[in-house]
């Protein structure tokens, strides 16, 4: 059964291109189009998520399994994504990254998650998400909103970044911002994205810290007016998480996820 919550907010003033900012949250109406509230204990909602599976990317020391529930399981009424130290296949690590690819996707409006993120040199938790035509463009073609990066090593960073073919990391043109704040892993908090026709704007809680504005020079800077799905997951190590080694004393750590909310922006 949908959910519909209208809500009513005073609208967001301009900003220039991908800046940092310390504003407070927008008032805009919204309404809630998709949702997992976590409320079904076992494994995660097969209708609304997919595993990935593997050693995948970014050169991580993490093996992602399927449908284990020591890696990725719903428990009173949360996501609870476990990264243990075990011999796994090919892999020292096993951990989960779950995803709507196939299920849910959308174009523009607000993305938000409430999740208690893992502490300890070596983790990198995420909330993203990938154009669903990736497999025919390619990364980073298809366009990657980072809505949370964190890296264990930096405890007191939370981080966004927005990458395209023109602009990414790889090129050394990313554009990205991040927040500061004591040790956010110590507790829940929201983090958000609003995909608006013409910019990003990413929140820490009810903070918004970093905008990044569409410059009008066509899909490679620019993909996102076509659909994307969600990502959530638990890196171990990897080219960013791993810069500073990864401390096998804080295993198994956990990276649990209260609830994912999707709104359409009226």
């Amino acid at each position: 059964m949908k959910h519909f919550v209208f809500i009513l907010i005073l609208a967001l003033p301009v900003l220039s291109n991908c800046q940092t900012s310390s504003q407070s949250s927008p008032t805009v109406t919204k309404r809630l189009v998709w949702f997992d509230e976590f409320s079904v204990n076992g494994l995660p909602d097969s209708q609304k998520w997919s595993f990935e599976e593997g050693l995948l990317r970014n050169k991580e020391a993490q093996y992602y399994t399927k449908n284990r529930v020591e890696n990725a399981r719903v428990e009173n009424g949360n996501l609870i994504i476990t990264a243990i130290n075990e011999p796994f296949k090919t892999a020292q690590y096993t951990s989960a990254s779950i995803n709507t690819k196939g299920k849910y996707e959308f174009t523009k409006g607000r993305i938000e998650v409430k999740a208690k993120l893992p502490a300890g040199r070596g983790v990198w938790p995420a909330i993203w998400t990938l154009g669903t035509n990736i497999s025919q463009v390619g990364w980073p073609a298809c366009g990657e909103i980072d809505i949370m990066e964190f890296v264990g090593f930096e405890p007191n960073s939370v981080y966004a970044n927005v990458h395209t073919k023109d602009y990414n990391h790889t090129k050394g043109t990313g554009r990205g911002g991040s927040i500061k704040f004591e040790k956010p892993s110590s507790d829940f908090h929201v983090y958000a994205v609003e995909w608006l026709n013409d910019r990003f704007d990413f929140y820490f809680d009810d903070k918004l810290y970093f905008s990044c504005l569409k410059k009008g020079e066509g899909v490679g800077e620019w993909p996102f007016d076509a659909p994307q799905y969600l990502l959530i997951n638990l890196a171990i190590g990897g080219a960013w998480g791993g810069k500073q080694g990864i401390d096998d004393s804080i295993f198994p750590v956990e990276y649990i996820i209260d609830y994912v909310r999707i709104y359409e922006l009226l």
